[in-house]
């Protein structure tokens, strides 16, 4: 018998086409946020949103900025991942505070690791912050393809879209985000052809090297 999470993986592809009557339940839902919630990110700061875009006018808007690719509308969730543009000493301030609250230490305690990220953070220029910061969003997104496989849900990840269009679509820039990645979620239709298809895949000896 097959290991469950590679069954899952094995089983999971990349919709082209989702059934648009198929909608995810309030539970599955859930979980799938807490996998995003529960992941591991630089220093804890979670520095970054997801936009469950449930409105079908606006979804109807971001397709056109998406090569017109029919999971922006069909699917039953859409999460756009999107990132901060920078992170502010209030930002990490907060997180401390959170981290006193969670596990009931002194706020005081925390103030070394605050004053840490504060100087790792200021040390990135902008343009090194937003592709560092991005990269976050997607830990988040693989968490959440193994989430979704492992429920039965079905996952298509996209970086086929105009980021500014998004970012002005969904007034991303007045919040300090930027849209990074995309993930439509829900069920393949019957129609698409590529669930048949032989997953391609490097084999494991010509993948991975041992030093």
């Amino acid at each position: 018998m097959k290991n469950t999470i590679i069954d899952a993986l094995e089983w999971r592809y990349a919709v082209k086409k989702f059934d648009a009557t198929k909608k995810i339940s309030d539970t599955d839902l859930h979980i799938l946020k807490e996998s995003i919630r529960l992941t591991p990110t630089s220093y804890g700061l979670q520095s970054f949103q997801v936009i469950d875009v449930v409105s079908a006018e606006i979804r109807e808007k971001l397709k056109s900025h998406s090569w017109n690719q029919t999971q922006i509308t069909e699917a039953s969730h859409l999460f756009v991942f999107t990132a901060q543009k920078n992170i502010t000493s209030f930002d990490v301030d907060s997180y401390m505070e959170n981290v006193s609250r969670t596990r009931k230490i002194e706020l005081e305690h925390t103030k070394a690791f605050g004053n840490s990220i504060k100087g790792a953070i200021s040390s990135l220029t902008e343009l090194e912050f937003v592709p560092w910061n991005t990269k976050q969003t997607y830990i988040a997104l693989g968490f959440l393809l193994q989430t979704a496989a492992e429920l039965r849900v079905d996952a298509t990840p996209i970086e086929g879209f105009d980021v500014a269009a998004y970012d002005e679509i969904l007034g991303l820039s007045e919040k300090g985000l930027t849209a990074s990645v995309i993930c439509a979620l829900g069920y393949r239709s019957v129609e698409d052809k590529n669930q048949f298809q032989a997953k391609v895949r490097k084999s494991t000896t010509s993948l991975f090297m041992t030093v």
